[in-house]
């Protein structure tokens, strides 16, 4: 750690360092002890990669600029060199984004002192690799030479000596190096051109081969024997840093921009894309409540690898009248937001939580935002569900390899992309992905580019996008979005107004003209069948789905009443009589146990069941006229006699018809989320508290402050409301203050405090009379007084 880097930030205001921890906050994550620890801790590899993670690629130039030049080095060399990268850089905007980038670096501690000599923060150099696609410098990349080889090479360099400082000097000499290459045959001046601009490294067989000027024979031979390329292993090598800025002409970067690449794409009118992407989010909150209904009735198996099946993936596909990707998506955001889960690990079942008990009586807007918070902060990437691990194993939707730390992330930072494209306008693909590379050069790579494909796809399934353009209610989902209105306020008006009613029709189908309400649609589920969708749904009511709603407790009377109340047409004569009849059938005969019996009021209709050849397998004995009993059970009893047309109902041992719930099952314990939360940012007086903590130790360390006597006098005394309003004013103003403190024993003792912060019950404070930070407890505190 550079003394000279320490000095300068402690020179630095109160208000600049509170602006350096609020930028990188992971500085005081703990608060350290004095400046001396948090210049260690700014300056550590850790530390450094993670805020260059967080620089655009002009930023970025302006750092690797610096790691390149000798230091320390004048703002204007360094406007001149940057100048040289950027076409018409001469203008006010060039120079006026490059002020405000070198005060950027500063306020970010990674470029310190004044105009007239900046230099970089200790560390950032051995961070920084292949500083815009340089190779390392000729003294670095010999130093593992021995000192007959570097007296070779120095020999056919055109020197003396046998050091790399002498290597590196004589590379350093532009008049030497070009006579180097023009020494060279034109395939050879190839290969350096091509490695010029980046990546500085190349693969070549028998790297190290030892070769002089006089006997090289292949271009690659000529190179080496000059130390125009450097072996860094047995198949690799490099240019020199010198030859490589030489080649460029002296520019370190080839081209740059102070500002990022436009944003291209179609503009959509604001109003369609808003109410198209508000119909897509009333859809894919309807389907997860939809696969959550089905899911209790029928939920698929765990997977011995903790996913779900193939086969169970494509049947909510059919099941939803979605592709299997939407499908996928629909799952894994419904998992991870808490409303499905597995029963258990072993031979265990996909259920529903509890949590989607209180989600699904919430309003469409607020189930919504749940589903799109969910998605935005989860980790998990529904997107390559189907696609093989490095193992080639199969990754299924649920799968617990489907995670990805760096997928939340990717989702804000591309919808943040999408909202700054401006209203209406639909960015590309492609257009994004440049964009990203600018705002994000070192974090580079397919997995990337592959995230950002999903998550454009995914937004608009969700409802965030509409026909590619961001909307207000998905903008207001992300940091800093919308202070006025919440999403789901800015969703409301945009929903479809659910209907309350249906179009009977008298071949026994039901057409929903429109979204239903959720009780509505819930009940025509149970009593009739799904047999179309699209802008309308058509239900078919058959006497299978009427005895479901009649085993679910419905009466014939209800299930009429139901259908009156919410039908804009009359009841059908012929649906009327398909209740009826299907209701004067259903319980006219009870099964119990015997394992199983039958009990009938009408004596005939058992003659029919005895005489039925069907029935031999049931092992059936008559007990008396009313009774017929059996060896299977009663589950069984009660499919084999509707199998053979009849419409029993089950009976428990009270005699009392059994109601059959077909939505009730659910998980047994609470399901494990996973989601990373966006990072909003410290707040203001943890800031304040933070860099007053640390100033207050740092001159404890550098002074060595003595003990200071306590006033004399009674210990203060004041009410614990006074006291707390006391220490909250005195922290915010940095002031000192004179408290009555009870020590382990009980005793009363007097201490002058300067409070930093106040948290969990505790003050920490730098105590005068101890010459020490130490933390105090609230209910210890006695009361509270001004230094007269």
């Amino acid at each position: 750690m550079s003394t000279e880097f320490t000095t300068w930030l402690r020179g630095r205001s109160d208000d600049q360092l509170r602006a350096l921890v609020t930028v990188r906050p992971e500085l005081i994550t703990p608060v350290p002890a004095h400046l001396e620890g948090l210049a260690a801790r700014a300056s550590s590899p850790s530390a450094i990669g993670r805020v260059l993670d967080r620089l655009d690629r002009f930023t970025l130039s302006v750092v690797e600029t610096l790691a390149v030049l000798p230091e320390p080095i004048g703002y204007k060399p360094l406007r001149t060199q940057m100048a040289r990268a950027l076409p018409g850089a001469a203008g006010s905007p060039f120079q006026g984004a490059l002020k405000e980038t070198v005060e950027r670096l500063r306020t970010l501690a990674l470029v310190y002192g004044p105009d007239s000599a900046l230099a970089l923060a200790p560390g950032v150099r051995e961070v920084l690799e292949a500083p815009a696609g340089l190779g390392p410098p000729a003294e670095e990349l010999f130093r593992h030479h021995p000192a007959e080889r570097l007296a070779e090479l120095i020999h056919d360099v055109g020197g003396e000596g046998d050091t790399k400082e002498a290597l590196a000097e004589l590379l350093g000499d532009p008049e030497t190096v070009g006579r180097l290459i023009q020494d060279v045959s034109p395939q050879a001046r190839s290969a350096l051109n091509e490695l010029a601009w980046g990546p500085a490294s190349g693969r070549v067989p028998n790297a190290r081969r030892e070769v002089r000027a006089a006997t090289a024979q292949s271009p690659i031979e000529q190179l080496l024997s000059r130390a125009l390329l450097g072996a860094t292993g047995e198949e690799t090598v490099v240019l020199p840093r010198e030859v490589g800025l030489f080649l460029r002409d002296g520019r370190i970067h080839q081209d740059l921009s102070p500002v990022p690449p436009a944003l291209d794409g179609p503009e959509r009118a604001q109003e369609l894309s808003d109410r198209t992407a508000a119909g897509q989010a009333f859809t894919f909150t309807r389907a997860v409540e939809e696969l959550c209904e089905r899911w209790s009735v029928d939920p698929p198996g765990v997977l011995r690898s903790g996913g779900l099946a193939v086969r169970d993936l494509k049947r909510a596909a059919s099941l939803l009248d979605v592709p299997e990707w939407v499908a996928g998506l629909i799952i894994e955001v419904a998992h991870a937001a808490g409303l499905v889960a597995a029963s258990g690990s072993v031979d265990g079942d996909w259920l529903p939580t509890p949590t989607y008990d209180g989600w699904r009586v919430k309003g469409t807007e607020d189930r919504w935002v749940v589903l799109a918070t969910t998605w935005l902060t989860m980790d998990r990437v529904p997107g390559v569900i189907g696609e093989r691990d490095e193992r080639d194993r199969l990754l299924n939707a649920l799968h617990p390899d489907l995670r990805r730390p760096v997928a939340a992330e990717i989702r804000t930072t591309t919808l943040g992309i999408l909202s700054a494209a401006g209203p209406g306008v639909a960015p590309t693909l492609e257009s994004v992905r440049e964009r990203l590379a600018w705002e994000q050069p070192r974090r580079r790579g397919g997995q990337r580019d592959q995230l950002v494909e999903f998550t454009l796809r995914e937004a608009e399934q969700i409802g965030i996008t509409g026909l590619g353009a961001i909307v207000g209610h998905g903008r207001a989902l992300l940091p800093g979005g919308s202070r006025t209105a919440s999403a789901g306020q800015l969703l409301v008006p945009l929903l479809p107004e659910p209907l309350d009613h249906v179009l009977l029709q008298a071949d026994l189908t039901a057409v929903a003209p429109g979204p239903l309400t959720s009780d509505l649609r819930r009940w025509l589920g149970l009593a009739a069948d799904v047999e179309s969708t699209g802008g309308a749904t058509v239900y078919r009511f058959g006497e299978q789905s009427i005895r479901r709603a009649l085993d679910a407790g419905q009466g014939a009377d209800e299930m009429l009443a139901m259908l009156e109340r919410h039908s804009a047409t009359p009841v059908p004569q012929p649906l009327s009589y398909l209740i009826t009849d299907v209701a004067r059938r259903h319980g006219r005969m009870r099964v119990g146990t015997a394992s199983a019996y039958v009990r009938c009021d009408d004596p005939s209709l058992l003659d029919e069941v005895m005489a039925d050849r069907r029935a031999l397998p049931l092992r059936l004995r008559r007990l008396a006229p009313t009774v017929i009993a059996s060896k299977t059970s009663r589950p069984t009893l009660v499919d084999s006699l509707r199998a053979m047309g009849y419409a029993p109902v089950a009976e428990s041992l009270d005699g009392d018809v059994i109601i059959t719930q077909l939505d009730v099952r659910r998980t047994d314990g609470q399901p494990v989320v996973r989601s990373t939360a966006t990072f909003t940012g410290l707040e203001a007086d943890v800031v304040a508290a933070a860099v007053r903590a640390v100033r207050a130790g740092d001159a404890a360390r550098r002074s060595r402050r003595v003990p200071v006597d306590a006033p004399e006098g009674q210990v203060p005394r004041s009410p614990a409301s006074a006291t707390i309003t006391a220490l909250r004013e005195a922290i915010r103003q940095g002031s000192q203050v004179w408290i009555g403190y009870l020590d382990s024993q009980g005793n009363a003792t007097s201490r002058i405090l300067e409070p930093a912060r106040m948290e969990g019950g505790y003050l920490t404070a730098y105590d005068e009379t101890r010459a020490a930070v130490h933390r105090f407890a609230l209910h210890r505190i006695t009361g509270i007084a001004d230094i007269n």
